[in-house]
C-alpha cells in the first residue's frame, strides 16, 4: 500500500483526532480520489478477508494491517476493461461526487483499486484478454503483460470516508470488495510495503493492530455481506452506502443512495 492508501485506511474516521486548525495549509488541502479493494472469501463458510501487514521500517503506520489500496492516477483513466461496473455501483460513485462527477473519474477510481491490489498484493482481478494499443503506465503494462485485463465487474462499492481536515494528507477513499473467485492470477508481489499478506476472519482481525476507519469499515462490510446474502442481485443494487467525512465542525455518518426515479 502506497502512503497515500495507507493514509487515507489509517487517518481515523472523519471528526477523529485534532484537526491541526494551526496548519491554515494542510486545513486548505483537498481531499485526492483514492480506492480499497477488500477480497472475500467464503468458500469455506465464514468469511475470511486478505490483508497485509505493514513493514516495522516505515514511518507511517508501521505494523499496522491495512488492505491493499491508493489514491487514482492519470494513468487509471481511459483503459480497455473486459467489462464495466455494475450499473448501479457507476451511478453511486457519482452521487455527492466533489468537483466535476464523471463516469470517467468514477471508473478510474475502481481501477486503481485493481491496479493497486496486483501492485501490493500480487493479485490479478480479470479476465484473459489483450488491449488494442500499447498501455503508457509501467504497472498497467505489467498488469496487461500477464495475458488479463481488468474485470470491472467484480468490484462492489460499498463505502466512502474523507480524511478530516488538518491532516498533511487528504483522501475521499472508496472502499470495494470482491469475491475471491474474482482473482484470476497470483502473481509476485511488485512493491515491498506490505511484510506479510493473510486471510482473517471478522473476529481475528478485530483483535489486529488496524487504522481506526478500517475498523468502522469492515463493520459496514460485514452488514452489507449479509444484505447481499439475504437478498441476492436486487439488494446489492439498492444498497446505501454509508460516507463518513467531517462536516460543519463535526464527524458525519451519511448514507449515499440513488435518486429514486
Amino acid at each position: 500500500m502506497s502512503d497515500a492508501g495507507s493514509d487515507s485506511q489509517g487517518g481515523g474516521p472523519p471528526g477523529s483526532g485534532p484537526e491541526g486548525g494551526d496548519n491554515k495549509q494542510a486545513q486548505a488541502l483537498k481531499p485526492r480520489d483514492s480506492s480499497t479493494l477488500i477480497i472475500v472469501d467464503a468458500s469455506a463458510g465464514e468469511p475470511r478477508v486478505l490483508m497485509g501487514k505493514r513493514r516495522l521500517d516505515q514511518v507511517f503506520m508501521p505494523g499496522k494491517y491495512v488492505f491493499p489500496g491508493g489514491r487514482v492516477d492519470p494513468a487509471d483513466r481511459g483503459l480497455e476493461t473486459v467489462d464495466e461496473l455494475h450499473e448501479s455501483d457507476a451511478a453511486k460513485l457519482l452521487v455527492d461526487m466533489r468537483d466535476t462527477p464523471s463516469p470517467g473519474r468514477a471508473r478510474a477510481i475502481a481501477l486503481a483499486a485493481i491496479r493497486e491490489t496486483f501492485e501490493e498484493a500480487g493479485i490479478l482481478v480479470g479476465a484473459s484478454g489483450t488491449p488494442s494499443k500499447p498501455v503508457e503506465s509501467d504497472s498497467w503494462r505489467d498488469f496487461y503483460a500477464q495475458g488479463y485485463m481488468p474485470k470491472l465487474s467484480q468490484l462492489r462499492f460499498f463505502a466512502r470516508a474523507i480524511t478530516p481536515p488538518g491532516r498533511p494528507r487528504r483522501y475521499d477513499s472508496r472502499f470495494f470488495y470482491a469475491d475471491v473467485s474474482a482473482i484470476a492470477l497470483r502473481t509476485e508481489v511488485r512493491d515491498g510495503e506490505l511484510s506479510s499478506l493473510d486471510w482473517f476472519t471478522f473476529d481475528e482481525m478485530r483483535a489486529l493492530d488496524l487504522p481506526a476507519i478500517t475498523r468502522v469499515v469492515l463493520e459496514d462490510l460485514i452488514d452489507r455481506l449479509k444484505l447481499d446474502l439475504e437478498g441476492g442481485a436486487a439488494a446489492a443494487a439498492a444498497a446505501a452506502v454509508p460516507f463518513y467525512r467531517h462536516k460543519s465542525g463535526a464527524s458525519r455518518r451519511q448514507l449515499l443512495t440513488l435518486p429514486v426515479t
